[in-house]
């Protein structure tokens, strides 16, 4: 596993703050791990209602809409890592 770029830590600290993880500091989310998913080793194991509360605080930060029956939601929500490759795609467009 790699370490978070600045803008991870930046995105890291707003998951850890929007989703209210008291038990996570936002160094410790390691980049390429699963958010999603019960079980998956280095998995936050976040929901569906996290997931709504991912894309309002994405929404709030950088100004960039996740649609809820966007194809591209599964991958964009994999990881930290592909969340923030995301941001940083439609931040350049």
């Amino acid at each position: 596993m790699s370490t978070q770029t600045e803008a991870e830590q930046k995105l890291a600290q707003i998951l850890v703050e929007a989703l209210d993880l008291e038990d996570i500091e936002a160094a410790d989310i390691k980049p390429e791990a699963f958010l999603f998913g019960v079980g998956e080793a280095d998995s936050l194991g976040l929901d569906s209602i996290d997931a709504l509360e991912i894309a309002l605080a994405i929404s709030q930060n950088y100004g960039i809409q996740l649609k809820a029956d966007d194809e591209k939601n599964k991958t964009v929500f994999t990881s930290l890592r592909t969340l923030t490759d995301y941001i940083n795609s439609q931040s350049e467009s």
